[in-house]
């Protein structure tokens, strides 16, 4: 039986995760927004770098203190969001407006925030849209009505899910005038609970996996600083898939439905969830966690349903088409537009989700289902190359299950694109697929070969440090 470990072995990853603080910290309060970059690229590869840093130190730590430690470092993460309005996305502003049309009996999908039929409940938000002045900010734009507006695509309506419309009206109705910091203060919420769910979840050995969702930058910056609402998504799909492999499929099934009607792509989680289906005779149980998962998604557009009709997507389709999503388009399928004329690359981008979903569903592993979500979710991304970095919290989620610390390139990737434009996305995606590859690769042909860093680190200081009882 190894001795145990010295708690001082702790102050190593203490130290890291505060210097990670420190950074982050500085990322948001040195003026870097998307209207000023520079301070972002600096930052950026610090905060990257730091995380490494800390996760490696992290394996010094004895198991006994481990949760404690994840735990506080998290909090720490999260609260550095908080310092700051939010950088590098508004969002959080059309999510306090859904908030506010809902409360005053108003369907989200209805009318656009510059309709005549609003203009009272826009008299009664000043922080979401300012007195007429100069209208001048990265966040602020003129709406074709001549108000200035904090709400991106005033012209529009909502292209949000259900749930993340109960959220939103959550958030207004806990707001009490403290505007865009209510929506951050419930993301570094969202953020911290999935870091203690997945404690909660982990076997002991497995624990340190955690940190790799609560220490991950990205998670401060897109799920507590711009507070997007994809963090609810991460959060179900991690009780989801946990309910899921203990045998209770209806509330694993709920989870997940109510995790895909927050944000559409958590239903890429659902073959992983039923993996190696295919692979046996399926029997009734089966088919209970997709029908609980459907259950749930319809249910929660019903009483949208009843009061909008037709409208209940919002801008949903035309922001599809906006965003390029559309057969033909070139702004998306980066990768697969090296191999595929643009006319084919949408066909191509559904392939290779497809394909990626039914191996999973002939060969995934039922007792973890995370590792075969992780492999559709990602792929997903990798054939689609969204802009939109904080797509990708739930592969860093699933990454926080799984432990395969490379897929956290993929959501990385989306930053560079989101920030630098579309001549960033190929390189930006090309390197998170290779990276992907090469650590498949290694856990494949070399992963028994090599020993852990954090052997290799213990190594190092059991031979360092002389035995006990001896003489200097």
């Amino acid at each position: 039986m190894p001795a145990p470990r010295s708690p001082w072995l702790t102050l190593p990853a203490l130290a890291a995760v505060a210097a990670l603080t420190v950074a982050l910290a500085l990322t948001f309060t040195t003026g870097g927004t998307l209207g000023h970059r520079a301070p972002l690229t600096l930052w950026y590869p610090i905060d990257l770098a730091l995380f490494a840093v800390a996760i490696l130190a992290l394996r010094l730590v004895p198991a006994r203190l481990l949760p404690a430690v994840v735990l506080a470092g998290a909090v720490a993460v999260a609260a550095s969001g908080l310092l700051a309005a939010p950088r590098t996305s508004d969002d959080a502003y059309r999510y306090l407006w859904d908030g506010q049309v809902q409360a005053a009996g108003h369907s989200p999908y209805d009318y656009p925030p510059d309709a005549p039929q609003l203009a009272g409940l826009r008299v009664q938000a000043p922080a979401l849209f300012p007195p007429s002045g100069d209208c001048v900010g990265w966040d602020l734009r003129r709406a074709p009505g001549g108000f200035c507006s904090h709400v991106n695509r005033p012209g529009v309506p909502t292209i949000y899910p259900p749930v993340a419309e109960f959220w939103f009206l959550g958030l207004h109705l806990v707001e009490h005038g403290h505007g865009v910091r209510a929506a951050q203060a419930g993301g570094a919420l969202l953020a911290v609970a999935t870091t203690a769910l997945l404690l909660f979840v982990l076997p002991p050995e497995r624990r340190r996996q955690a940190a790799l969702w609560g220490w991950f930058p990205g998670v401060a910056v897109w799920a507590v600083n711009d507070a997007h609402v994809d963090a609810l998504g991460a959060l179900l799909t991690v009780a989801g898939l946990a309910l899921a492999v203990r045998g209770r499929a209806v509330a694993g099934g709920a989870a997940l439905g109510g995790a895909a009607a927050v944000k559409l792509i958590p239903a890429l989680v659902l073959p992983g969830a039923m993996a190696g289906l295919l692979s046996r005779r399926p029997s009734r149980r089966d088919a209970l966690l997709p029908l609980a998962a459907a259950g749930v998604f319809v249910l929660g557009y019903l009483p949208y349903l009843l009061l909008s009709g037709r409208k209940v997507l919002g801008f949903l389709p035309g922001y599809l088409h906006e965003e390029g999503y559309d057969q033909g388009s070139v702004n998306r399928y980066g990768l697969l537009r090296v191999l595929l004329p643009d006319s084919l690359a949408a066909l191509g981008a559904l392939l290779a989700i497809l394909v990626a979903a039914l191996a999973v569903l002939r060969w995934g592993d039922p007792a973890r289902p995370w590792r075969g979500a992780l492999l559709v979710s990602g792929t997903a991304l990798l054939a689609l190359t969204p802009d939109y970095p904080w797509y990708g919290l739930l592969v860093v989620a699933l990454v926080g299950l799984d432990g395969r610390w490379e897929w956290l390139a993929v959501p990385a990737a989306g930053q560079l694109p989101y920030l630098y434009g579309g001549q960033a996305q190929l390189p930006a995606y090309g390197a998170a697929l290779g990276l992907v590859l090469a650590g498949a690769v290694l856990r494949r042909y070399v992963g028994t070969a090599l020993p852990p860093a954090g052997a290799v680190l213990r190594r190092y200081v059991r031979t360092a440090r002389p035995p006990v009882g001896s003489r200097p």
